[in-house]
């Protein structure tokens, strides 16, 4: 299957793994490129040495193109981006922040950029400062979220009216006939996030696996807009979480209660109580977990079957 963004990354399926934090370390990535599509490690939760050390068992586990995703909000950004250029990394997809800041950079060491966005705005900014290609993420996503909680299935071919760069669609795609319906509204790739976290080789604890698996519909809720806004499992913290709400809490309370490390408490540590569950309104359609190849082979047979059915029509 050759297109745009095959062509762009040199991956067999249009497939990229989001770069996800404490769940999309080397062995998930390595995994995801061996398997055809781009393996993505997720530096925003790796303090810089963690990072390298990541991207060096990586090169080493896989001969395929893979990709460090990098948050420009990351206090140590400078020394990310040092050790991503030192250890020959090819492919940089940055997000929450501006394009501008590093997309030049990048590009004159002969790298490809990918930027995230959340919205048809941001994607002009970004095409506007010279990315290689844009993932439009939709308000279905898990972890941190756009603000104007639009869809993908708005966002996508809002977006598609108005850029000419490839665009990858995100949010809501843990399935071939997803990933099919992005491609249909004008998407020339997806990411895929909350099914690699039921990945065996995803980093996060198995009992946040199980919780994924175990979701059902209307199990998460986008929240905390006025740090940053992020799609939560309902747990116990996210009770704490609107019971201050309720109570009339103001930000820099809500701030003390969210604390440091709420995220590593829960995906990383298995604190299904007290952690941060991130995780997409699609962990309703998970049911298993299962090794990141077999996951990338079930996207695109079905993808293959419901095309070859929609096309006898």
């Amino acid at each position: 299957m050759q297109n745009r963004i095959t062509e762009l990354f040199k991956i067999e399926f249009p497939i990229i793994q989001g770069g996800m934090v404490w769940t999309s370390g080397w062995r998930l990535a390595s995994a995801v490129s061996n398997a055809g599509g781009l393996g993505v490690i997720g530096s925003g939760s790796m303090y810089p040495d963690v990072l390298r050390e990541h991207i060096q068992k990586c090169k080493r586990a896989t001969q395929k193109p893979f990709a460090v995703n990098v948050p420009m909000l990351y206090p140590d950004i400078d020394k990310l981006m040092d050790i991503i250029l030192e250890e020959g990394v090819k492919i940089v997809f940055t997000s929450a922040g501006n394009p501008k800041t590093w997309t030049l950079f990048l590009k004159e060491k002969g790298i490809t950029v990918v930027h995230v966005v959340s919205s048809l705005k941001f994607a002009l900014k970004a095409q506007e400062a010279g990315v290689d290609a844009i993932v439009a993420e939709g308000f279905e996503a898990g972890g941190h979220n756009g603000r104007d909680e639009t869809t993908t299935l708005v966002l996508i071919p809002a977006v598609r009216e108005q850029i000419t760069i490839p665009l990858i669609a995100a949010g809501g795609i843990a399935t071939g006939k997803a990933m099919l319906a992005a491609m249909v509204l004008g998407a020339d790739g997806v990411q895929v996030g909350s099914r690699f976290v039921a990945s065996e080789e995803a980093s996060n604890h198995i009992k946040f696996k199980e919780v994924v698996v175990n979701a059902k519909e209307g199990d998460t809720q986008l929240t905390l807009k006025e740090l940053a806004p992020v799609r939560l499992i309902k747990n116990k913290f996210y009770q704490e979480v609107q019971k201050a709400y309720a109570e009339g809490a103001t930000t820099e309370e809500l701030k003390m209660l969210l604390g440091r490390g709420r995220a590593k408490k829960g995906m990383f540590l298995g604190d299904l109580e007290d952690g941060e569950l991130e995780i997409g309104q699609v962990s309703a359609l998970i049911h298993d977990i299962k090794p990141a190849g077999e996951i990338i082979k079930d996207l695109m047979n079905e993808f293959y079957k419901r095309k070859a059915e929609l096309s006898s029509l």
